[in-house]
């Protein structure tokens, strides 16, 4: 095989034409078989294998700078920077799903948020310039969706300004993020692609100028790259061209040779160059290319044969949710829902099929889609924006100006909360529940199973002047868990023994985490530590009866699953400081730091955030306080 004789890209250089078309489909057939096995995104990577070979082709990685935006696309850059194990693919100790610098010195951007390409691109493009190195180059790699983001637009206009500065921007235009791309520049794309005769002419032009004796090959790539050339008459390119960026193109984004020959021609540019290839995502792999949802863009274990899964998980927190919405948008004509190009993921395609004029996907641009959603709020529509929980920091600005400041009845539906494991640091929802503590009136729920999910989503809806944010885990849905009693606002889930006067610790349980925060009280009993679980549900504000159900106590306990700076322990610490109650407090949650990619299980094990692990850790602070040791660590609890 070709591909294992690939240990670096400069390997490329002794492969001809054939070769590099052979290398293709191994590259393909690799990625099917390998992705089916770990899951991973499978179809941006098939649609950009002929891309990549081009780039490394062309392009001196690591000192030229090859970026991607975003990661997902990044496995065919793996295979040829020399990472070919993928026996253990977004697993603990194997290979990352998106770039890595911890990997490779051919990784640079690994936060895989989308439309950021470009900003790092100008800025690796301005230190070249500075420090005098005039024979590094930079390539960005920008899909046509991260490109309805408005940090790509707000870099291409620092771009252009800079004529002679070198950068070459490759569109991968494939209409798609994760389903269809939307918007504007969709349409200018799709005008680039489908202008009458441009089809016909990159088709058939090519073969026939080749085919020319002597002349032909060199007459078509002349035409073909110059500036004003026959593009002018077919495809309207200006809007680029506007902006002062040079721009090639469309190219058939799975010709190597044409590619090639665009990137090529855009290196020698003294300035910056946008080179529009055109590719198909799932490209070589028919289920994927039949799968009109989002052509395999993430896939579980699969049959590689078919494409088909191959086990069906139980109802998951989306899909709970997905079916609640469509219920309350047949209750409430004013119940619109929102989403940053993620339709299928966060569970709207249901309510989109059954409302289609009450769905609005704004692109990947959450800033926009908040402070749209302020705009509907204020006409009197009651919106409901879906996100990953992760992607809502991007919008914290306008949740906080936008939307809080103004009094706006705006729900945030944040998936993905809290620890998500195998896509890694950049994909933890571990932030959300800090970052909006800060948020004026904001009100925040954090339901422990489905049942909780929908009751919550009910109740936020029905906030008019204020924003609600509901936020859940990945994955299944755990089972339900019920009350036994409700204490305010909050929700009884264990109470002891009828005979304590005085119970010794106070377990406050966030979202999902209410049935290890029960395995928990459970192994205490056995230690002879008494407990009372509460569930809170909403978190933010912190219920008035917490502080006194809190001086009742000897202990209180907060566990959560997230940072544990700013999170919910923060803020019932301060409200129990408000309230002049005064009992040890101790907070579980997930460390200040980047967590790398593992199973859910395996990173809650790592960061300490099990119950056996909360258990002896409480069971010393409970002896601590009773004096029977003073610095000896507790005994551990089975």
């Amino acid at each position: 095989m070709l591909l294992t004789r690939i240990k670096g890209p400069r390997d490329l250089d002794r492969l001809s034409q054939e070769e590099l078309n052979q290398l293709a489909a191994e590259i393909r057939s690799f990625l099917v078989d390998a992705v089916s096995k770990t899951g991973g995104h499978l179809g941006p990577n098939l649609g950009v294998v002929e891309l990549t070979i081009a780039l490394h082709r062309v392009f001196d990685s690591p000192k030229d700078k090859v970026l991607f935006d975003t990661g997902h696309q990044a496995y065919v850059h793996k295979l040829l920077t020399g990472r070919q194990d993928f026996g253990n693919l977004r697993s603990k100790g194997g290979l990352s799903g998106y770039p890595s610098r911890a990997e490779s010195d051919h990784d640079v951007i690994e936060n895989s948020h989308a439309s950021t390409v470009l900003g790092w691109a100008d800025g690796i493009a301005k230190a070249n310039e500075v420090l005098g190195r005039e024979d590094h180059y930079v390539a960005a790699v920008i899909g046509d969706g991260a490109l309805t983001g408005g940090m790509a637009w707000e870099a291409l206009n620092n771009i252009a300004a800079a004529k002679d500065r070198p950068l070459v921007i490759v569109v991968n235009d494939n209409e798609r993020s994760y389903g269809p791309t939307i918007g504007g520049l969709a349409n200018h794309l799709a005008t680039l692609r489908t202008t009458d005769g441009y089809e016909r002419f990159l088709a058939r032009g090519k073969d026939i100028l080749e085919r020319t004796p002597v002349v032909g090959k060199p007459l078509y790539e002349t035409l073909h790259g110059a500036k004003k050339g026959l593009k002018d008459f077919i495809a309207p390119q200006g809007m680029f061209e506007d902006l002062g960026l040079k721009y090639i193109g469309p190219i058939d984004g799975h010709d190597i040779e044409a590619l090639e020959s665009a990137l090529q021609r855009a290196k020698r540019f003294s300035g910056p160059v946008i080179v529009h290839c055109l590719t198909q995502k799932g490209r070589g792999y028919e289920p994927a290319v039949q799968d009109e949802a989002d052509r395999f863009h993430a896939v579980g274990v699969i049959h590689p044969d078919t494409g088909l899964p191959v086990s069906t998980d139980a109802a998951s927190w989306t899909s709970v949710f997905a079916d609640e919405m469509v219920k309350l948008g047949k209750e409430r004509k004013d119940i619109v829902a929102i989403t940053a190009a993620m339709l299928q993921p966060v569970g709207l395609k249901k309510f989109a099929d059954a409302f289609p004029d009450r769905i609005f996907d704004v692109g990947i641009a959450e800033q926009h889609g908040a402070t749209s959603a302020a705009g509907l709020a204020t006409g009197g529509a009651h919106p409901v924006f879906a996100v990953y929980a992760t992607f809502l920091n991007r919008a914290f600005d306008q949740v906080l100006m936008d939307v809080a400041l103004h009094k706006c009845g705006v729900t945030f539906v944040l998936d993905r909360a809290g620890v998500t494991g195998t896509d890694g640091a950049s994909h933890n929802g571990m932030w959300d529940m800090s970052i909006l503590q800060v948020v004026p009136g904001l009100r925040l729920a954090a339901p422990r199973d489905a049942e909780q999910l929908r009751a919550q989503l009910n109740e936020a809806v029905l906030v008019k002047d204020a924003p609600t944010v509901v936020r859940f885990s990945k994955g299944v849905v755990g089972p339900a868990v019920p009350a036994v009693g409700r204490i305010g606002g909050m929700d009884v889930l264990r109470t002891p023994a009828p005979e304590v006067t005085r119970p010794d610790v106070l377990l406050v349980s966030v979202g999902a985490l209410a049935p290890m925060c029960l395995e928990i009280a459970a192994l205490l009993d056995k230690q002879g530590i008494s407990c009372t679980v509460v569930d809170p549900r909403w978190v933010k504000p912190v219920d008035e009866a917490l502080a006194p159900l809190a001086d009742q106590h000897r202990v209180v306990v907060t566990v959560e699953d997230n940072s544990r700076a700013g999170g919910v322990g923060s803020a019932v610490a301060q409200a129990l400081r408000d309230a002049g109650v005064d009992v040890p407090l101790r907070d579980f949650g997930i460390p200040q730091r980047f967590l790398d990619h593992a199973s859910r299980k395996e990173v809650m094990a790592e960061i300490g955030l099990t119950a056996p692990d909360i258990a002896r850790q409480v069971t010393g602070l409970v002896a601590k306080l009773d004096g029977r040791y003073d610095s000896e660590p507790a005994a551990a609890v089975d």
